[in-house]
């Protein structure tokens, strides 16, 4: 026993006096920085942040440069708003307001269109849906976007345009074409084929719906019980719970959700270049066939009839990736602000 109490207690300072030969001093260092892969994790975190930040600038670079004699020959009058553009390839004469707009317009309506349906929806599966079918009813949300952009098309064409787009644009019509304002963008009549704008928009609703929606239902899920409980408890109904607790607590995340959905509604490209109509018509009215930056460059790029007109179509892909990033980082400076005054519980 004395000898055992006699065994000296280990002293950590003790280890300075430990010698380690001058060759591993590199090893044993690379070996305490890399023990518990903090440091190799985060080095691997921002490479890979860097490298998608050299791809962004990458490809606006290469835009930029490739559509060089187009701003040369053309200047602000290429981008600029009127009310009579032009694209004519025969005598290179191009203005692109016309694309610019049908882009804009279509992807706003769809958003429009989009947003109560999107959220009523992941209410009801977060909220109000019983337990048995809520996991199949998900399902078969998200399983709209998985369908291939060229199905919804071929369907648009055949089904939803004769069924569905031309008595819907009928009665806009009727009801919105005769009120100063509104008229401008309801003046029919819509083609008996139902391609137009306004088959775009609600082509591109039905596509983001479900990004939208199943964004929208896991912030609802996400959201803690007790804020629930807590509403219930001062008296509120399910309605006014879920109006005033749980949507205001979730806004910002369902605010990214939309951004997602805004992204997907302005690049989309085949299943809107299918219903559409392709026209090159300069028209305000959603009722009528127009054209999107993307439409165009499907239906164009390959068959340019010149260096210019090339070049051209170059600047359409460099506006439309400048309107994306602009749209993009304002609505991510909304939620930023939304996210100021939102509970850190919120957020996480």
């Amino acid at each position: 026993m004395d000898k055992l109490l006699k065994i000296k207690a280990f002293n950590p300072t003790d280890m300075k006096k430990i010698s380690v030969p001058k060759g591993n001093h590199w090893l044993a260092r690379f070996q305490r920085t890399t023990h518990h892969g903090d440091t190799l994790w985060s080095g691997l975190i921002i490479l890979a942040s860097i490298l998608v930040l050299a791809l962004v600038i990458a490809i606006g670079w290469m835009l930029w440069q490739q559509s060089a004699d187009t701003r040369t020959k053309l200047g602000w009058a290429f981008v600029l708003p009127t009310s009579n553009a032009t694209w004519d390839p025969l005598t290179d004469v191009f203005q692109s307001w016309a694309f610019i707009y049908t882009t804009l317009i279509t992807s706003v309506f769809a958003i429009i269109f989009a947003i109560p349906i999107s959220v009523g929806i992941a209410v009801f599966l977060a909220e109000l849906c019983p337990e048995p079918l809520r996991l199949p009813l998900g399902w078969m949300i998200e399983l709209l976007a998985a369908i291939p952009s060229v199905v919804y098309g071929l369907w648009g064409i055949f089904v939803f345009l004769p069924k569905v787009v031309v008595p819907i644009g009928e009665g806009l019509a009727v009801v919105f074409g005769h009120i100063p304002l509104l008229n401008n963008f309801f003046v029919g009549p819509i083609p008996l084929s139902g391609a137009s704008r306004l088959a775009a928009a609600m082509i591109l609703t039905i596509m983001i719906t479900p990004t939208i929606t199943a964004i929208t239902r896991d912030v609802l899920l996400a959201i803690p019980n007790s804020q629930r409980e807590a509403a219930m408890g001062m008296g509120t109904t399910r309605w006014e719970m879920i109006w005033q607790v749980l949507l205001p607590y979730g806004l910002s995340g369902i605010l990214g959700a939309i951004i997602l959905g805004l992204g997907r509604a302005l690049g989309e490209t085949m299943a809107v270049t299918m219903v559409i109509g392709n026209s090159l018509e300069a028209t305000n009215s959603l009722l009528k066939p127009g054209s999107t930056m993307a439409s165009l460059l499907a239906n164009q790029f390959k068959e340019a009839v010149s260096q210019l007109h090339t070049d051209a179509m170059i600047e359409i892909g460099l506006t439309l990736f400048v309107i994306t990033l602009i749209l993009n980082l304002i609505a991510r400076f909304l939620v930023w602000q939304v996210a100021r005054r939102t509970p850190q519980e919120a957020r996480a």
